[in-house]
């Protein structure tokens, strides 16, 4: 039975009508205004590394656009899959974005790998750098001739980011060639460069930028550069191209959603990326990353740039 006094419904009715004629919405769906609160910025690996690096500089950049913090959280481990796995097991509701690398991509040429490449939705690339076969500075390896000769006779440890990783698919290519070299898998960037410098490993796969400050401390230098032409700040580094090794494989970064977030808040996340890579702040980082300045691409364009990518990447698996 309808109890509502007649004078108090004859108030209530215009006014309803008001609020909806103006477009109000109930208590729940105002909370729908994107951002409200912070957004995890989740890294698939541990601190120290490029994908860190990335998330640590963009982060405060994106803050200035979306007026909300975005706190960066280090999840390491299986090649970036746990990280990932702790996004996609979030609410699709752009509260959790994740860095997404060219080596978890390679990973989908496992059959038995279980997140599929549909699960996520790039909202852009936003760094693309050459990798290079690293040496400790004070190893007897001067040159890549040296290490070829020295992988003919016995068997060289190589750190690398995880098995099925694009460093593993390099290990696998010149196994195919005749050289000797084991993947020694490290999921933390620290362990993989203290791997070489202390001897537990022969070579290091890493982008040039990641070791940048072993470099310049002379710790560490590259034997062997996977580019199209050799690199300006080490141009006495000889191409794996020029040497006869046809496989490059650059390593790129990305920042992902889960997949059925509104498309809208990808958009918003994807302008503010935008924003990040139009600052002189950012192109300063790529400059010191001896990354591509033209590294990033938009959500528009992420999808086919990685749908190319890893058709690159497969034909360099090994064949089953």
């Amino acid at each position: 039975m309808n109890r509502t006094i007649p004078g108090l419904r004859k108030l209530l009715l215009p006014a309803m009508g008001g609020m909806l004629l103006a477009g109000a919405v109930p208590p729940a769906a105002a909370q729908d205004k994107y951002p409200s609160r912070p957004i995890e910025f989740i890294v698939p690996w541990g601190p120290g590394g490029g994908a860190d690096q990335l998330a640590r500089k963009a982060a405060p950049l994106m803050e200035k656009t979306l007026k909300v913090s975005l706190p960066v959280i280090n999840v390491a481990g299986a090649t970036g899959q746990t990280g990932l796995n702790k996004m996609l097991t979030s609410p699709a509701d752009g509260y959790s974005i994740s860095v997404f690398i060219a080596d978890t991509l390679a990973l989908q040429m496992d059959p038995a790998t279980r997140w599929k490449i549909g699960d996520i939705v790039p909202a852009a690339i936003m760094i693309r750098q050459p990798s290079a076969f690293f040496v400790a500075e004070n190893s007897p390896l001067r040159t890549w001739k040296d290490v070829e000769a020295e992988a003919k006779k016995r068997p060289l440890k190589v750190g690398v980011t995880g098995f099925g990783s694009a460093d593993d698919l390099h290990v696998i290519f010149f196994n195919g060639k005749g050289l000797k070299l084991t993947s020694v898998p490290f999921p933390k960037p620290a362990e993989r460069y203290t791997a070489i410098l202390g001897g537990n490993a022969d070579l290091l796969y890493e982008q040039l930028g990641d070791v940048k400050s072993f470099l310049e401390g002379k710790q560490m230098r590259p034997v062997i550069i996977f580019a199209d032409a050799r690199f300006p700040a080490f141009s006495d580094v000889p191409t794996g191209k020029e040497l006869g090794n046809d496989i490059v494989i650059n390593q790129f970064r990305a920042v992902v959603l889960k997949q059925g977030t509104d498309p809208q808040r990808v958009k918003l996340i994807s302008d503010a990326l935008a924003t990040v890579a139009v600052s002189d702040e950012y192109k300063a980082y790529l400059k010191d990353q001896y990354a591509d300045e033209k590294s990033f691409i938009p959500a528009a364009g992420a999808v086919a740039f990685m749908k190319k990518e890893f058709e690159t990447m497969k034909k360099y698996a090994p064949k089953k």
